[in-house]
């Protein structure tokens, strides 16, 4: 499998209005080519050895590898989270023409 250079990353907020002040931000400084923002979503996780739960937004961030970097900086920045889940998952595949849209799109 040939190597894209291309990541997804995810990042949840506490808010609709904080994951498009985040997208804005990274998108403004052309870090990403595109960022979907999906609200409503339910998360359960443990926070301070606690079962909790929370409804929550979810950045999904698509973008070169090299800038992962920079956008954990951006995000962090940001974010109102103590430990924000900023995670990135490599794309292994996909249309050719897209991922050289994200190369394309993105500085850095």
């Amino acid at each position: 499998m040939k190597e894209t250079g291309a990541i997804v990353i995810l990042v949840t907020t506490s808010t609709k209005d904080e994951a498009r002040k985040i997208a804005d931000l990274v998108l403004s400084q052309r870090k990403a080519a595109c960022i979907n923002v999906m609200t409503g979503v339910d998360s359960t996780f443990w926070w301070q050895g606690k079962l909790d739960s929370a409804q929550e937004s979810v950045l999904i961030i698509k973008t070169k590898a090299s800038l992962l970097a920079e956008i954990i900086d951006l995000v962090r920045v940001m974010h109102s989270y103590t430990v924000p889940e900023i995670i990135a998952l490599p794309i292994v595949g996909g249309n050719e023409d897209y991922l050289r849209w994200i190369d394309e799109e993105t500085s850095g």
